[in-house]
């Protein structure tokens, strides 16, 4: 697979190379006998993955076997990542016509989240609902290829990453065991003559990734606003079809050890008042701090 790259730099000229993409030896490609040879004027088939986690504002409190959260008290919300993602997927349909599917791998527990993206414009839903799935990036992502590879796409979409335990690996995985394209933290997509085109920012300007159909993208947050939903849409939601399955299980390669506090901030320390105080700061900041 070839990816065009497009660099832009603020004040510089442009330059044109190649990326040559190599799936795992071990994957095994999207078939080809059900992927879509994407056509202009077709309507885009869009996935977009979700998944739920704790909200931000939440106090998670460790359980008392250091090695899983406090349930009871936590409030869980779509994914802040996946609903920009959500949002763009929206916006294709809205533009392109077509179909947008949310998938999620999650307990009975999901279903408040499934009826939310529905609700803001997703047309229906799979639910991999297990109560005790590995909670693993390798587990999850080879569920996901799993069922993604009994259905046609066009767009697969994810979120960068949770914001739970930011690992910021399922979106690429799940494209490296499908054999197709992947562009990630796009902050910006667009879908012309078959192709998509994603822009992802880097330090001193922004590249922009020419891939072609079917493929996958990770969200990045300045990529969409999302819109919020209704009472009349949040009602009709309700009657959306949602699928339920069950994951192929996959067994864990990741085990948690151990969840602690992040250590307490030490006091701050007042090292004098106006310009007279600037050669000690600096002292200190090199000597004790070791930051300069």
């Amino acid at each position: 697979m070839i990816s065009r790259l497009k660099w832009r730099l603020h004040g510089y000229n442009r330059f044109h190379f190649y990326l040559f993409e190599t799936p795992f030896r071990t994957a095994k490609p999207y078939s080809s006998s059900r992927s879509r040879k994407f056509i202009g004027h077709s309507k885009l088939k869009i996935i977009v993955c979700i998944r739920r986690v704790p909200d931000t504002a939440t106090r998670i409190k460790i359980a008392p076997d250091n090695r899983s959260i406090e349930m009871s008290d936590v409030e869980y919300v779509i994914n802040p990542y996946e609903e920009y993602a959500l949002e763009q997927g929206v916006q294709l349909k809205e533009k392109h016509g077509g179909e947008v599917t949310v998938l999620t791998l999650g307990p009975e527990k999901s279903t408040p989240m499934i009826q939310k993206a529905l609700a803001l414009g997703a047309d229906n839903a799979i639910h991999l609902k297990s109560n005790n799935f590995p909670d693993d990036p390798s587990a999850i992502a080879r569920a996901l290829a799993a069922e993604l590879k009994n259905h046609q796409f066009d767009v697969l979409l994810f979120g960068k990453k949770g914001v739970d335990d930011d690992n910021h690996q399922v979106g690429e995985m799940v494209s490296e065991l499908l054999g197709i394209p992947c562009a990630t933290q796009v902050v910006k997509l667009e879908i012309a003559d078959g192709k998509a085109f994603g822009t992802r920012e880097v330090e001193g300007g922004s590249i922009t990734v020419e891939i072609s159909l079917p493929a996958a993208f990770t969200g990045e947050k300045d990529l969409t606003v999302p819109r919020y939903a209704s009472l009349r849409e949040l009602v009709a939601a309700r009657k959306k079809l949602i699928t339920i399955k069950e994951p192929q299980p996959f067994p864990a390669l990741l085990e948690t050890v151990s969840i602690q506090y992040p250590p307490p901030r030490p006091q701050g320390r007042i090292i004098g008042k106006g310009v007279e105080a600037v050669p000690e700061l600096i002292k200190v900041l090199h000597e004790e701090a070791k930051v300069i």
